[in-house]
């Protein structure tokens, strides 16, 4: 079933756009007022001066360096923020093989059989996968192709889990049962052509294991309740889709293998 519906979005911010100057510390501020957090308690916990934060407040590009920083006291990956920020994902957090994306959806579908020992093991498993070096360039595609949009910003996060268009309403359905939608609709909402529904959002948000309040926040978007609890599994399966992102094809068809065998446990 689907998340329940939730109150619509505020018609003030919907299809609000930030300037590509600005994108970064436009959205900084929004979450730091959502979650009452000021400039220097965000100083004291990343070690970040008080004056380099205002900077960025104040339209400043941030430093590579700063958005690795920050990730971690905003519960953001890098790879995430660096969307957030409208800039470029290094090639060190960038996916493996994106040949390796069209083995995702199976491995959501495996993996929601399983029992929650089940899936701990598959965790724990796809964690003790060797992890190859990286020789090729990043395929991720470039903050230009789609904007400064709050769509763009979360499309762009999918494509860090290695999920393109097609394959992100794929799992977007499987997992949270939004949809099904097309590729082309996901497409839509990188460009921000397509509005982002309460529903929607609150779909992708599970998808991306980001809180929906933190990611309406960053859009300067409003839900006028509480989103509903997420099932713990449905978070688990989204934690995996992540820690899967860095293995080559051929290791995520390996792991599908070893859950359809059993070697995972029982399913449910």
């Amino acid at each position: 079933m689907p998340p329940p519906g939730l109150a619509a979005l505020s018609p003030m911010s919907r299809g609000e756009r930030v300037s590509e100057d600005s994108v970064f510390g436009v959205r900084l501020a929004r979450l730091l007022r959502h979650w009452r957090m000021g400039v220097g308690h965000l100083s004291r916990i990343t070690g970040v001066s008080e004056r380099e934060l205002e900077a960025v407040l104040n339209g400043a590009t941030p430093r590579s360096s700063l958005i690795r920083r920050l990730a971690p006291a905003l519960n953001f990956h890098a790879a995430d923020l660096f969307a957030v920020a409208g800039l470029a994902v290094p090639d060190d957090l960038s996916y493996w093989d994106d040949r390796a994306g069209s083995a995702i959806e199976e491995l959501v579908t495996q993996a929601m059989r399983l029992r929650p020992d089940g899936l701990g093991l598959l965790r724990r498993h796809v964690r003790a996968v060797p992890r190859q070096r990286r020789t090729t360039p990043s395929a991720l595609p470039s903050p230009a192709q789609y904007g400064t949009s709050s769509g763009a910003s979360i499309v762009r996060m999918l494509h860090n889990r290695n999920l393109d268009w097609l394959n992100s309403a794929r799992v977007l359905f499987r997992l949270t049962g939004v949809g099904p939608l097309s590729a082309a609709t996901i497409g839509a909402v990188g460009y921000g052509s397509t509005e982002l529904t309460p529903d929607l959002l609150t779909g992708l948000s599970i998808v991306l294991a980001i809180r929906a309040d933190d990611l309406a926040a960053l859009g300067g978007l409003e839900l006028a309740q509480r989103t509903p609890p997420v099932d713990p599994r449905v978070s688990e399966v989204a934690e995996l889709i992540w820690e899967v992102r860095d293995l080559t094809v051929d290791q995520l068809r390996r792991v599908c293998d070893q859950v359809r065998s059993g070697a995972c446990a029982d399913v449910a």
